[in-house]
Protein backbone atom coordinates (compact mmCIF):
# COMPACT_ATOMS: atom_id res chain seq x y z
CA UNK A 1 0.00 0.00 0.00
CA UNK A 2 1.66 3.29 -1.06
CA UNK A 3 2.28 5.88 1.60
CA UNK A 4 0.33 8.50 -0.38
CA UNK A 5 -2.80 6.51 0.45
CA UNK A 6 -2.13 7.11 4.12
CA UNK A 7 -1.68 10.84 4.32
CA UNK A 8 -4.45 12.59 2.42
CA UNK A 9 -4.24 15.44 4.92
CA UNK A 10 -0.66 16.39 4.08
CA UNK A 11 -0.65 19.99 2.90
CA UNK A 12 1.99 20.42 0.18
CA UNK A 13 1.57 24.22 0.30
CA UNK A 14 3.34 24.11 3.65
CA UNK A 15 7.03 23.41 3.57
CA UNK A 16 7.39 19.99 5.22
CA UNK A 17 9.88 19.79 8.05
CA UNK A 18 11.49 16.88 9.87
CA UNK A 19 9.05 14.35 11.33
CA UNK A 20 9.04 12.98 14.89
CA UNK A 21 6.87 9.87 15.22
CA UNK A 22 5.13 9.12 18.51
CA UNK A 23 5.92 5.41 18.77
CA UNK A 24 4.26 3.40 21.55
CA UNK A 25 5.19 0.04 20.06
CA UNK A 26 1.52 -0.85 19.49
CA UNK A 27 0.04 -1.83 16.15
CA UNK A 28 -1.16 1.61 15.10
CA UNK A 29 2.10 3.46 15.70
CA UNK A 30 4.08 0.52 14.26
CA UNK A 31 2.14 0.87 11.00
CA UNK A 32 2.70 4.62 10.94
CA UNK A 33 6.43 4.34 11.61
CA UNK A 34 6.85 1.62 8.98
CA UNK A 35 4.98 3.71 6.41
CA UNK A 36 6.96 6.85 7.03
CA UNK A 37 10.22 4.88 7.02
CA UNK A 38 9.53 3.98 3.38
CA UNK A 39 9.63 7.65 2.37
CA UNK A 40 13.18 8.60 1.34
CA UNK A 41 12.46 12.32 1.51
CA UNK A 42 11.21 12.11 5.10
CA UNK A 43 14.31 10.13 6.06
CA UNK A 44 16.53 12.71 4.43
CA UNK A 45 14.77 15.50 6.33
CA UNK A 46 15.46 13.82 9.67
CA UNK A 47 12.82 11.22 10.47
CA UNK A 48 13.05 10.07 14.11
CA UNK A 49 10.84 8.46 16.75
CA UNK A 50 10.02 9.02 20.43
CA UNK A 51 8.72 6.44 22.89
CA UNK A 52 7.09 7.64 26.12
CA UNK A 53 7.78 5.32 29.06
CA UNK A 54 4.85 5.88 31.45
CA UNK A 55 6.01 3.29 33.98
CA UNK A 56 2.42 2.22 34.64
CA UNK A 57 2.69 -1.43 33.60
CA UNK A 58 5.12 -4.22 34.62
CA UNK A 59 5.99 -4.72 30.94
CA UNK A 60 6.83 -1.04 30.34
CA UNK A 61 10.59 -1.70 30.23
CA UNK A 62 10.09 -4.57 27.79
CA UNK A 63 7.96 -2.32 25.55
CA UNK A 64 10.73 0.28 25.48
CA UNK A 65 13.27 -2.43 24.57
CA UNK A 66 10.99 -3.63 21.76
CA UNK A 67 10.84 -0.11 20.35
CA UNK A 68 14.63 0.17 20.50
CA UNK A 69 15.05 -3.10 18.62
CA UNK A 70 12.54 -2.16 15.90
CA UNK A 71 14.02 1.30 15.37
CA UNK A 72 17.53 -0.11 15.26
CA UNK A 73 16.41 -2.61 12.61
CA UNK A 74 14.79 0.14 10.53
CA UNK A 75 17.69 2.56 11.09
CA UNK A 76 15.50 5.20 12.74
CA UNK A 77 16.84 7.25 15.68
CA UNK A 78 14.74 6.68 18.81
CA UNK A 79 14.41 8.79 21.93
CA UNK A 80 12.96 7.04 25.01
CA UNK A 81 11.50 9.43 27.59
CA UNK A 82 10.35 8.41 31.07
CA UNK A 83 7.50 10.45 32.57
CA UNK A 84 5.87 10.63 35.97
CA UNK A 85 2.10 10.07 35.86
CA UNK A 86 0.02 11.45 38.73
CA UNK A 87 -2.00 8.39 39.71
CA UNK A 88 -4.56 10.29 41.79
CA UNK A 89 -4.98 13.13 39.30
CA UNK A 90 -8.48 14.66 38.97
CA UNK A 91 -8.10 13.92 35.26
CA UNK A 92 -8.11 10.18 35.97
CA UNK A 93 -5.28 7.82 35.09
CA UNK A 94 -5.99 7.99 31.35
CA UNK A 95 -6.10 11.77 31.40
CA UNK A 96 -3.01 12.11 33.58
CA UNK A 97 -1.03 9.76 31.31
CA UNK A 98 -2.14 11.72 28.24
CA UNK A 99 -1.16 15.00 29.90
CA UNK A 100 2.29 13.67 30.84
CA UNK A 101 2.78 12.23 27.35
CA UNK A 102 1.94 15.45 25.57
CA UNK A 103 4.13 17.48 27.92
CA UNK A 104 7.02 15.20 26.96
CA UNK A 105 6.21 15.49 23.25
CA UNK A 106 6.12 19.29 23.50
CA UNK A 107 9.44 19.31 25.34
CA UNK A 108 11.36 17.42 22.65
CA UNK A 109 9.62 18.75 19.52
CA UNK A 110 12.03 21.05 17.71
CA UNK A 111 11.00 24.30 16.04
CA UNK A 112 8.90 23.56 12.92
CA UNK A 113 9.28 19.81 13.49
CA UNK A 114 6.17 17.70 12.86
CA UNK A 115 4.89 15.31 15.51
CA UNK A 116 3.17 12.41 13.71
CA UNK A 117 0.63 10.39 15.70
CA UNK A 118 -1.18 7.23 14.60
CA UNK A 119 -4.80 8.10 15.40
CA UNK A 120 -7.22 6.64 12.87
CA UNK A 121 -10.93 6.85 11.99
CA UNK A 122 -12.02 4.48 14.78
CA UNK A 123 -10.12 6.62 17.31
CA UNK A 124 -11.89 9.65 15.90
CA UNK A 125 -15.30 8.01 16.34
CA UNK A 126 -14.49 7.06 19.94
CA UNK A 127 -13.32 10.60 20.69
CA UNK A 128 -16.51 12.05 19.23
CA UNK A 129 -18.66 9.70 21.35
CA UNK A 130 -16.72 10.51 24.52
CA UNK A 131 -17.16 14.21 23.95
CA UNK A 132 -20.85 13.83 23.14
CA UNK A 133 -21.30 12.01 26.44
CA UNK A 134 -19.52 14.86 28.22
CA UNK A 135 -21.80 17.48 26.68
CA UNK A 136 -19.14 19.09 24.50
CA UNK A 137 -19.86 22.00 22.18
CA UNK A 138 -18.98 22.21 18.51
CA UNK A 139 -15.26 22.62 19.31
CA UNK A 140 -15.23 19.38 21.26
CA UNK A 141 -17.25 17.58 18.59
CA UNK A 142 -14.67 18.60 16.01
CA UNK A 143 -12.61 15.95 17.85
CA UNK A 144 -9.07 15.45 16.52
CA UNK A 145 -7.68 17.58 13.72
CA UNK A 146 -5.47 16.00 11.04
CA UNK A 147 -3.10 18.96 11.11
CA UNK A 148 -2.59 21.81 13.57
CA UNK A 149 -0.03 23.92 15.35
CA UNK A 150 1.51 22.15 18.33
CA UNK A 151 4.16 23.39 20.80
CA UNK A 152 7.04 24.76 18.67
CA UNK A 153 6.01 22.85 15.57
CA UNK A 154 3.07 20.93 14.13
CA UNK A 155 0.88 17.93 14.95
CA UNK A 156 0.05 15.61 12.06
CA UNK A 157 -2.35 12.66 12.05
CA UNK A 158 -1.93 11.14 8.58
CA UNK A 159 -4.02 8.01 9.30
CA UNK A 160 -7.10 9.82 10.56
CA UNK A 161 -9.19 8.92 7.51
CA UNK A 162 -8.48 5.19 7.70
CA UNK A 163 -10.28 2.53 9.78
CA UNK A 164 -8.40 0.35 12.24
CA UNK A 165 -9.08 -2.71 10.04
CA UNK A 166 -7.05 -1.15 7.23
CA UNK A 167 -4.08 -0.72 9.55
CA UNK A 168 -4.42 -4.31 10.78
CA UNK A 169 -4.34 -5.60 7.20
CA UNK A 170 -1.22 -3.57 6.47
CA UNK A 171 0.52 -4.79 9.64
CA UNK A 172 -0.15 -8.44 8.78
CA UNK A 173 0.80 -7.99 5.12
CA UNK A 174 4.20 -6.57 6.09
CA UNK A 175 4.86 -8.94 9.00
CA UNK A 176 5.10 -6.17 11.58
CA UNK A 177 5.63 -6.99 15.24
CA UNK A 178 4.01 -4.95 17.98
CA UNK A 179 3.36 -4.96 21.73
CA UNK A 180 -0.04 -5.46 23.35
CA UNK A 181 -1.08 -3.12 26.17
CA UNK A 182 -3.70 -4.93 28.33
CA UNK A 183 -5.19 -1.55 29.31
CA UNK A 184 -6.51 -1.30 25.77
CA UNK A 185 -9.01 -4.03 26.68
CA UNK A 186 -9.61 -2.93 30.28
CA UNK A 187 -13.28 -1.99 30.35
CA UNK A 188 -12.72 0.17 33.42
CA UNK A 189 -11.35 2.79 31.02
CA UNK A 190 -13.95 4.76 29.08
CA UNK A 191 -12.26 4.50 25.70
CA UNK A 192 -11.75 0.74 26.01
CA UNK A 193 -15.41 0.34 26.99
CA UNK A 194 -16.54 2.24 23.91
CA UNK A 195 -14.14 0.31 21.68
CA UNK A 196 -15.09 -3.19 22.83
CA UNK A 197 -18.69 -2.82 24.01
CA UNK A 198 -20.36 0.12 22.29
CA UNK A 199 -18.76 0.39 18.85
CA UNK A 200 -19.29 -3.29 17.89
CA UNK A 201 -23.00 -2.90 18.64
CA UNK A 202 -23.20 0.27 16.57
CA UNK A 203 -21.39 -1.34 13.63
CA UNK A 204 -23.69 -4.31 13.76
CA UNK A 205 -26.69 -2.04 13.12
CA UNK A 206 -24.87 0.71 11.16
CA UNK A 207 -21.75 -0.71 9.44
CA UNK A 208 -20.51 2.76 8.45
CA UNK A 209 -20.90 4.22 11.95
CA UNK A 210 -17.23 5.05 12.50
CA UNK A 211 -16.73 6.72 9.12
CA UNK A 212 -19.96 8.71 9.48
CA UNK A 213 -18.91 9.88 12.94
CA UNK A 214 -15.57 10.95 11.53
CA UNK A 215 -17.44 12.89 8.84
CA UNK A 216 -19.53 14.63 11.49
CA UNK A 217 -16.36 15.58 13.35
CA UNK A 218 -14.93 17.03 10.12
CA UNK A 219 -18.09 19.10 9.58
CA UNK A 220 -17.88 20.41 13.15
CA UNK A 221 -14.27 21.34 12.48
CA UNK A 222 -15.35 23.32 9.40
CA UNK A 223 -17.93 25.17 11.49
CA UNK A 224 -15.30 25.96 14.11
CA UNK A 225 -12.95 27.34 11.47
CA UNK A 226 -15.67 29.71 10.24
CA UNK A 227 -16.40 30.96 13.78
CA UNK A 228 -12.77 31.10 14.86
CA UNK A 229 -11.77 34.65 13.74
CA UNK A 230 -14.72 36.32 15.50
CA UNK A 231 -14.13 34.21 18.62
CA UNK A 232 -10.49 35.30 18.71
CA UNK A 233 -11.46 38.97 18.42
CA UNK A 234 -14.06 38.63 21.18
CA UNK A 235 -11.59 36.92 23.50
CA UNK A 236 -8.96 39.60 22.89
CA UNK A 237 -11.54 42.26 23.80
CA UNK A 238 -12.41 40.60 27.13
CA UNK A 239 -8.96 39.42 28.18
CA UNK A 240 -7.05 41.43 30.78
CA UNK A 241 -4.27 38.86 31.35
CA UNK A 242 -3.77 35.29 30.12
CA UNK A 243 -5.81 33.95 33.07
CA UNK A 244 -8.22 36.87 33.53
CA UNK A 245 -11.39 37.96 31.69
CA UNK A 246 -13.35 41.18 32.19
CA UNK A 247 -16.88 40.19 33.22
CA UNK A 248 -18.72 43.33 31.98
CA UNK A 249 -17.17 42.85 28.53
CA UNK A 250 -18.31 39.24 28.51
CA UNK A 251 -21.84 40.22 29.53
CA UNK A 252 -22.06 42.60 26.57
CA UNK A 253 -21.73 39.62 24.20
CA UNK A 254 -24.57 37.35 23.05
CA UNK A 255 -24.83 34.26 25.24
CA UNK A 256 -23.74 31.93 22.44
CA UNK A 257 -20.60 33.97 21.71
CA UNK A 258 -19.86 34.25 25.43
CA UNK A 259 -19.90 30.46 25.81
CA UNK A 260 -17.55 30.04 22.85
CA UNK A 261 -15.18 32.67 24.25
CA UNK A 262 -15.13 30.92 27.63
CA UNK A 263 -14.31 27.55 26.07
CA UNK A 264 -11.60 29.07 23.87
CA UNK A 265 -10.08 30.88 26.82
CA UNK A 266 -10.02 27.75 28.99
CA UNK A 267 -8.26 25.87 26.17
CA UNK A 268 -5.63 28.61 25.84
CA UNK A 269 -5.00 28.63 29.58
CA UNK A 270 -4.25 24.89 29.31
CA UNK A 271 -7.07 23.57 31.50
CA UNK A 272 -9.38 20.60 30.83
CA UNK A 273 -12.34 21.39 28.54
CA UNK A 274 -15.00 23.39 30.36
CA UNK A 275 -18.11 21.20 30.75
CA UNK A 276 -21.60 22.42 29.89
CA UNK A 277 -22.43 22.77 33.59
CA UNK A 278 -19.46 25.16 33.88
CA UNK A 279 -20.97 27.44 31.25
CA UNK A 280 -24.31 27.22 33.07
CA UNK A 281 -22.64 28.07 36.39
CA UNK A 282 -21.05 31.15 34.84
CA UNK A 283 -24.42 32.34 33.58
CA UNK A 284 -26.45 31.62 36.71
CA UNK A 285 -23.90 32.21 39.48
CA UNK A 286 -20.52 33.71 38.60
CA UNK A 287 -21.78 36.49 36.34
CA UNK A 288 -24.49 37.44 38.83
CA UNK A 289 -22.35 37.26 41.96
CA UNK A 290 -21.69 40.35 44.04
CA UNK A 291 -18.15 41.73 43.55
CA UNK A 292 -16.89 40.33 46.87
CA UNK A 293 -18.74 36.98 46.82
CA UNK A 294 -15.76 34.89 45.63
CA UNK A 295 -18.04 32.61 43.59
CA UNK A 296 -16.30 29.68 41.91
CA UNK A 297 -16.79 26.56 39.78
CA UNK A 298 -14.50 23.51 40.10
CA UNK A 299 -13.91 20.67 37.62
CA UNK A 300 -11.14 18.11 37.09
CA UNK A 301 -8.70 19.94 39.37
CA UNK A 302 -9.32 23.31 37.69
CA UNK A 303 -11.19 26.31 39.06
CA UNK A 304 -13.10 29.30 37.66
CA UNK A 305 -13.60 32.11 40.18
CA UNK A 306 -15.01 35.61 40.12
CA UNK A 307 -13.60 38.57 42.04
CA UNK A 308 -14.80 42.08 41.43
CA UNK A 309 -15.11 42.47 37.65
CA UNK A 310 -12.61 39.72 36.83
CA UNK A 311 -13.04 36.03 36.06
CA UNK A 312 -9.96 33.94 36.85
CA UNK A 313 -9.11 30.47 35.55
CA UNK A 314 -6.39 28.19 36.89
CA UNK A 315 -5.59 24.96 38.65
CA UNK A 316 -6.86 24.49 42.18
CA UNK A 317 -3.94 25.24 44.51
CA UNK A 318 -3.77 24.65 48.27
CA UNK A 319 -3.45 27.62 50.64
CA UNK A 320 -0.34 28.10 52.72
CA UNK A 321 -0.96 26.10 55.93
CA UNK A 322 -1.89 28.64 58.67
CA UNK A 323 0.55 27.20 61.22
CA UNK A 324 3.49 26.90 58.79
CA UNK A 325 6.67 28.93 59.29
CA UNK A 326 10.39 28.63 58.70
CA UNK A 327 13.56 30.73 58.73
CA UNK A 328 15.19 31.84 55.46
CA UNK A 329 18.42 33.70 54.85
CA UNK A 330 17.92 34.16 51.09
CA UNK A 331 21.05 32.23 50.07
CA UNK A 332 19.07 29.61 48.17
CA UNK A 333 15.50 29.61 46.80
CA UNK A 334 12.89 28.65 49.39
CA UNK A 335 10.33 26.08 48.25
CA UNK A 336 6.98 26.69 49.94
CA UNK A 337 4.39 24.01 50.88
CA UNK A 338 2.17 25.35 48.07
CA UNK A 339 4.82 24.56 45.45
CA UNK A 340 5.58 28.28 45.02
CA UNK A 341 9.13 29.57 45.51
CA UNK A 342 10.77 32.61 47.10
CA UNK A 343 14.01 33.90 45.56
CA UNK A 344 16.40 36.65 46.57
CA UNK A 345 18.33 37.94 43.55
CA UNK A 346 21.10 40.52 43.36
CA UNK A 347 22.35 39.94 46.91
CA UNK A 348 24.12 37.01 48.56
CA UNK A 349 21.81 36.86 51.57
CA UNK A 350 19.85 38.90 54.09
CA UNK A 351 21.84 40.37 56.98
CA UNK A 352 20.23 37.75 59.22
CA UNK A 353 17.57 35.06 58.69
CA UNK A 354 13.98 36.21 58.37
CA UNK A 355 10.86 34.35 59.44
CA UNK A 356 8.64 33.20 56.57
CA UNK A 357 5.10 32.30 57.58
CA UNK A 358 1.43 32.25 56.61
CA UNK A 359 -1.12 34.98 57.31
CA UNK A 360 -2.88 34.62 60.63
CA UNK A 361 -4.94 37.80 60.68
CA UNK A 362 -4.38 41.19 62.29
CA UNK A 363 -1.02 41.88 60.61
CA UNK A 364 0.01 45.46 59.86
CA UNK A 365 2.56 46.71 57.33
CA UNK A 366 4.42 50.02 56.99
CA UNK A 367 4.50 50.76 53.27
CA UNK A 368 7.10 53.08 51.68
CA UNK A 369 6.09 56.74 51.68
CA UNK A 370 3.37 56.26 54.30
CA UNK A 371 3.29 58.01 57.67
CA UNK A 372 1.88 55.09 59.60
CA UNK A 373 1.23 51.38 59.29
CA UNK A 374 -1.83 49.90 57.62
CA UNK A 375 -3.85 46.74 58.09
CA UNK A 376 -2.38 44.11 55.78
CA UNK A 377 -5.90 43.03 54.83
CA UNK A 378 -6.76 46.55 53.65
CA UNK A 379 -3.39 46.98 51.95
CA UNK A 380 -3.91 43.80 49.94
CA UNK A 381 -7.39 44.94 48.92
CA UNK A 382 -6.06 48.37 47.96
CA UNK A 383 -3.34 46.72 45.86
CA UNK A 384 -6.00 44.61 44.04
CA UNK A 385 -4.45 41.33 45.18
CA UNK A 386 -7.16 38.71 44.49
CA UNK A 387 -8.26 36.26 47.20
CA UNK A 388 -6.80 33.21 45.41
CA UNK A 389 -3.33 34.74 45.74
CA UNK A 390 -3.76 36.00 49.30
CA UNK A 391 -4.29 32.49 50.68
CA UNK A 392 -1.01 31.33 49.09
CA UNK A 393 0.97 34.43 50.00
CA UNK A 394 4.03 34.01 52.27
CA UNK A 395 4.81 36.76 54.75
CA UNK A 396 8.36 37.76 55.70
CA UNK A 397 8.93 39.13 59.19
CA UNK A 398 11.83 40.29 61.33
CA UNK A 399 10.70 39.71 64.88
CA UNK A 400 7.30 41.41 65.13
CA UNK A 401 7.93 43.69 62.13
CA UNK A 402 6.20 42.56 58.91
CA UNK A 403 8.59 43.15 56.00
CA UNK A 404 6.78 41.74 52.97
CA UNK A 405 3.69 39.99 51.66
CA UNK A 406 5.11 37.84 48.89
CA UNK A 407 6.74 40.23 46.46
CA UNK A 408 3.52 42.24 46.04
CA UNK A 409 3.83 44.45 49.14
CA UNK A 410 7.20 45.49 50.58
CA UNK A 411 7.49 47.33 53.90
CA UNK A 412 9.70 50.45 54.12
CA UNK A 413 12.69 48.71 55.83
CA UNK A 414 12.92 45.84 53.33
CA UNK A 415 12.28 48.07 50.30
CA UNK A 416 15.11 50.37 51.43
CA UNK A 417 17.48 47.42 52.02
CA UNK A 418 16.74 45.85 48.63
CA UNK A 419 17.30 49.18 46.83
CA UNK A 420 20.59 49.75 48.64
CA UNK A 421 21.86 46.30 47.64
CA UNK A 422 20.47 46.28 44.09
CA UNK A 423 18.47 43.22 45.07
CA UNK A 424 14.98 41.90 44.38
CA UNK A 425 12.57 39.61 46.18
CA UNK A 426 10.66 37.28 43.83
CA UNK A 427 7.66 35.10 44.65
CA UNK A 428 7.38 32.58 41.79
CA UNK A 429 3.97 30.95 41.54
CA UNK A 430 3.36 27.36 40.56
CA UNK A 431 0.90 27.74 37.68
Amino acid sequence: MPISTFHPHWQPARRPGPVLVGYSGGMDSSVLLHLLAQDAQLRQQGLRAVHIHHGLHPQADAWADHCRQVCAGWDIPLLVLSVQVERDSPLGLEGAARQARHAAFAQVLAADEILALAHHADDQAETLLLRLLRGAGVEGLAAMRPWRRYAHGWLWRPLLGLPRACLADYALQHGLRWVHDPDNTNLAFDRAYLRHQVMPQLRQRWPQAASQMARSAALCAEACDLLDPDDADALATAQRAPDLLHVPTLLAMPAGRRARVLRRWIHHVGLPPLPARGIACCETTLFNASPDARACFDWQGARLQRWRDLLHAGWQRPPLPPDWQTEWDGRTPLRLPTGDTLHLTGAAAFEHPLRVHARRGGERIWLPGRRHSHSLKHALQEANIPPWLRVRMPLLSDGECLLAAGDRLLAEPLATWLAAHGARLNWSLLT
